[in-house]
C-alpha cells in the first residue's frame, strides 16, 4: 500500500485503503491505473496544458483549447456568453468541451466559476445572501442548503467547479472583501465553511447535481495589515503575524474543509510577512499538502503569480515549485504578448532547463487528472440540460428567502416600532436601496463589481413590502423621501455594489444622501425604521439615536421577501452579529474585547 501511495496521489475524500470496502478499493485502484496509463502517454506539452487555466474571453479562437491542450477554462466576473441566459451557458460549455475532446488524448476540460452567492454570473439564477449574511444566521443547515442549491444551478449549465467557499476571517472592515467572510470568529467560519463544502460538493464527488468546491484563499487574506495592499489600502496586502496566530486564527477553517473532503484549494493574493502566498513552499507544500494531507490540487488566483517579485519566467518557476498545480493565467495580453501562450512557452523552457523538476509537474498533473476522473468528468463531459429548470426555480428562491429572513439582525427597536402593522397605517418606503435588485445583491452579481438597478430577476424590498400588507393599506414610495410624511417610514440605505479592490474604503460612514433621506422623516417626527444594505458594519454611531428601528440586512440577494418577513413579523428575527459593530474607524483591526456599538453575537427579537 505504501508503494501505491507513493506512486499515485489519492484524494482523501475518496476513502483511504484503511477500512474501505472492496468495491471502493477496486474503484480507486481502477482510477489510479487510468490516470497512470494516461500520463504515460502524455507529452510535456500536454502535461503543461493540463496545468493551465484561461478565461474563455481570452481565447483567440475556440481551437486554442485543442491546439494547446488546455486543462481548464473559467469565466471570471462578467465573462459570459453573448446572450446571458442559462441555456446559452450550457451550450457554450458544451462547445468548449467538444473542442477539448478533439485533442489527441481526449482529456475533458474542468470549467471554473465564482458562484459565491448563487450562480451569480447568470441572469435569472437565484442570488442568495452573501456570506456575511449567512454568518448572521448561525445556521449550518441553511448554509448547506444554499450551497447545494447553488451547486445544482451551476451544474445545470455544465460547469464543474465553483471557486467557493471563501474561508477568510476578516478583522478590518475597510477591506472590500469583508462580505465574502462568514465571520470574524474562526470557529464560526470553520463550522459554516464546512457546511458550505458539504453543500457544494457532497460526500461523493461523482455527483451530477453537485460541483467541485474550492477552499479559498489560502491563507490569511482576512487579516492583512491596512496600508500594505493595492493603492496603499488593504486588498492583496501583507499578513503581519507570527505562525502561532496564523495557525490559531486563519488555519482551522481550511483544516475543516479538508476534513469535509474539499477537492481544490485556491492560493491567496496576500503575502505572509512579505512573502507572497503563491511563492511559499512552506504554506502550499509543507503545511497544506504534507502536514495537513491535502491531496486534491491547488489553483492560483487571477494572474496572481505575477505579483511575485521578478520577471514572468521566475514567477512561473517559483510558484510551481512552491506547490501551485494549476495556474489561472488567465489569458489577457501583457507586455504585447498573448499571456497564456507566453506562459506555456516559458513554462516549457523552465522544465527543460531543469528549473522546475519533472517530478513536480507529474505530481501536479496527477492531482488534476485524478480529480477529473473521480468527479466523473471523463464519463460525463457534457451538460445535462434537463437540469436547466432548476435555475431560478421557486424551490431555490424559497431557500433564499429562508436564508434572508434568518440573516436579518435586529439592532434597535424603540417603542416596539417593529413589527410593522399590515393595516391601518400609511407606510412610506424610501432610500436608494428600496427598489433596487442590484444594490440588495451587491458585488459579484452578473458582473464582477455588481451594479445598481434591475441587473437580474428578483423581488425588491419595496415590492415585498407591498405584497405583505393587507388590501387597502397605503404604501408610498419615494427614493429621496421628499414630500412624504406618512405614519411610518422604512428607509433602505447603504453601500452601492462593489467587489475586491474597488470596495476598499478608509471611511465607513453613511453617505450624505442616505443621512438626508432619513432626516426628512426624523425632522418631521415620523417614526423611522432603517434597513441597512451593506457588505460590512458601517459607522452609524452619530445617527442611530434618532432612529426608531434598525435592521442590518447585509446583502440579501434577489429575494427581498425575506426582509419583509421580518419587518412585518411573519418571522421573528433570529439573526445574531457574526461581526462586531464598531463605534468608530479607530477600532480597526477589530478586537472583540473593545467597547463596540453592538457586540459580536448581538441581535434582538420580537
Amino acid at each position: 500500500m505504501i508503494n501505491i501511495l507513493k506512486s499515485s496521489i489519492i484524494p482523501i475524500f475518496l476513502l483511504s485503503f484503511f477500512g474501505c470496502s472492496d468495491t471502493k478499493s477496486k474503484e480507486l485502484a481502477s482510477d489510479m491505473a487510468f490516470v497512470d496509463s494516461l500520463m504515460a502517454r502524455m507529452t510535456l506539452e500536454e502535461k503543461l496544458g493540463q496545468m493551465t487555466q484561461v478565461d474563455r474571453q481570452f481565447l483567440s479562437d475556440i481551437s486554442d483549447i485543442s491546439k494547446y491542450g488546455l486543462g481548464s477554462l473559467l469565466s471570471g466576473g462578467g465573462s459570459t456568453p453573448e446572450v446571458n441566459e442559462p441555456k446559452a451557458w450550457a451550450d457554450m460549455y458544451d462547445s468548449y468541451q467538444r473542442e477539448a475532446l478533439k485533442s489527441r488524448l481526449k482529456i475533458p476540460l474542468i470549467y471554473g466559476i465564482d458562484a459565491v452567492h448563487g450562480h451569480n454570473n447568470v441572469v435569472g439564477a437565484t442570488i442568495f445572501p452573501h456570506n456575511i449574511g449567512l454568518g448572521a444566521t448561525r445556521d449550518p443547515q441553511i448554509v448547506e442548503a444554499v450551497a447545494r442549491a447553488t451547486a445544482l444551478e451551476v451544474a445545470a449549465t455544465g460547469i464543474d467547479w465553483d471557486f467557493a467557499p471563501c474561508l477568510a476571517v476578516p478583522d478590518d472592515f475597510r477591506w472590500g472583501r469583508t462580505y465574502e467572510g462568514f465571520s470574524e470568529n474562526t470557529e464560526l467560519v470553520s463550522e459554516l465553511g464546512g457546511a458550505a463544502v458539504r453543500g457544494y460538493q457532497s460526500a461523493e464527488i461523482n455527483n451530477p447535481n453537485g460541483v467541485l468546491a474550492c477552499a479559498k484563499h489560502f491563507i490569511g487574506d482576512g487579516g492583512v495589515a491596512f496600508g500594505t495592499g493595492i493603492n496603499s489600502l488593504i486588498d492583496q496586502g501583507d499578513l503581519q503575524i507570527d505562525e502561532e496566530e496564523l495557525r490559531r486564527v486563519h488555519l482551522p477553517p481550511f483544516k475543516k474543509a479538508i476534513d469535509e473532503g474539499v477537492a481544490t484549494f485556491m492560493a491567496a493574493y496576500n503575502s505572509w510577512n512579505d512573502l507572497r502566498c503563491h511563492a511559499s513552499k512552506y504554506l502550499l507544500t509543507d503545511l497544506l499538502k504534507d502536514e495537513l494531507g491535502f491531496e486534491g490540487f491547488v489553483v492560483s488566483d487571477w494572474a496572481a503569480i505575477e505579483n511575485i517579485p521578478g520577471d514572468y519566467k521566475s514567477d512561473i518557476i517559483i510558484s510551481i515549485n512552491a506547490g501551485i498545480d494549476m495556474v489561472m493565467v488567465p489569458g489577457a495580453v501583457r507586455d504585447g504578448k498573448e499571456s497564456f501562450q507566453n506562459f506555456l512557452k516559458l513554462f516549457k523552457e523552465s522544465v527543460e532547463e531543469g528549473s522546475i523538476p519533472m517530478e513536480r509537474v507529474d505530481d501536479a498533473v496527477k492531482r488534476i487528472l485524478l480529480i477529473k476522473k473521480q468527479s466523473g468528468l471523463f464519463e460525463r463531459p457534457f451538460s445535462d440540460q434537463s437540469l436547466l429548470s432548476n435555475i431560478g426555480s421557486q424551490s431555490h428562491r424559497d431557500i433564499a428567502r429562508e436564508a434572508v429572513k434568518k440573516s436579518m439582525v435586529l439592532l434597535k427597536n424603540n417603542n416596539n416600532v417593529l413589527p410593522l402593522p399590515k393595516s391601518g397605517k400609511t407606510i412610506v418606503v424610501a432610500g436608494k436601496g428600496a427598489n433596487d435588485i442590484g444594490m440588495q445583491s451587491g458585488g459579484w452579481t452578473i458582473s464582477w463589481q455588481g451594479g445598481m438597478g434591475q441587473t437580474t430577476d428578483g423581488t425588491t424590498i419595496l415590492d415585498a413590502i407591498k405584497s405583505s400588507v393587507d388590501p387597502g393599506t397605503v404604501v408610498e414610495y419615494s427614493a429621496d423621501g421628499k414630500g412624504y410624511t406618512g405614519d411610518l417610514a422604512v428607509v433602505v440605505i447603504g453601500e452601492k455594489p462593489y467587489a475586491e479592490m474597488m470596495g476598499d474604503r478608509t471611511d465607513l460612514k453613511l453617505d450624505k444622501e442616505d443621512r438626508d433621506v432619513i432626516a426628512r422623516f426624523t425632522e418631521n417626527d415620523v417614526p423611522v425604521v432603517v434597513v441597512l444594505l451593506s457588505g460590512r458594519p458601517m459607522i452609524v454611531t452619530e445617527e442611530v439615536d434618532k432612529w426608531d428601528g434598525f435592521i442590518a440586512a447585509w446583502l440579501p440577494g434577489t429575494e427581498g421577501s425575506g426582509v419583509a418577513d421580518v419587518l412585518f413579523g411573519d418571522y421573528k428575527p433570529t439573526g445574531k452579529l457574526s461581526f462586531s459593530w464598531p463605534k468608530s474607524m479607530d477600532q480597526f483591526p477589530i478586537d472583540p474585547n473593545d467597547d463596540h456599538l453592538y457586540k459580536f453575537g448581538y441581535g434582538l427579537t420580537y
